[in-house]
């Protein structure tokens, strides 16, 4: 018996992202990126820059008896667009679009009926939160945009 839906979960939203035909052209990487960050658009999953906090849970007991166990927990993201100009409206509106796909991605559809249970890793997620950054860098404007995916499962 699993002691968390965590691993799970982080996989299967990986997956579920990396499947979604409108991010094939983002870098979606698990976890923190390592060296360059020089993708035009890159997508985290289980990290921010905020935080070293990839994902919190917290448990209880699911019913008399102790034998089942209901987590509920979160898993962080990040996104991140640049355009390489001074349009600051350029990069928060992708990074905006990017996270519409995010939500899009772990919603039900008639084609993608699991959707909401990241195919069955947990009972549901769903996007729950936003944080917008915006730099100035020597490369042009940057907008990041933190985000937050909610989860129930019955361990």
């Amino acid at each position: 018996m699993a002691t968390s839906a965590v691993p799970g979960a982080i996989a299967a939203l990986l997956a579920v992202l990396r499947a979604a035909p409108a991010l094939a052209e983002v870098n979606v990487i698990d976890g923190p990126p390592v060296g360059d960050m020089s993708d035009q658009d890159l997508l985290a999953v289980g990290w921010s820059p905020d935080g070293d906090t990839a994902a919190e849970t917290v448990q209880d007991f699911a019913y008399a008896g102790a034998r089942r166990r209901d987590e509920d927990f979160t898993i962080a993201g990040w996104i991140d667009t640049w355009s390489g100009d001074s349009d600051v409206s350029v990069c928060r509106l992708r990074a905006f679009e990017l996270l519409a796909v995010v939500e899009d991605a772990i919603r039900a559809t008639g084609p993608n009926p699991e959707a909401p249970t990241l195919n069955g890793a947990v009972q549901w997620a769903h996007l729950t939160r936003g944080v917008l950054h915006q730099s100035n860098t020597d490369q042009g404007i940057r907008a990041g945009l933190a985000f937050t995916v909610t989860c129930r499962a019955r361990i």
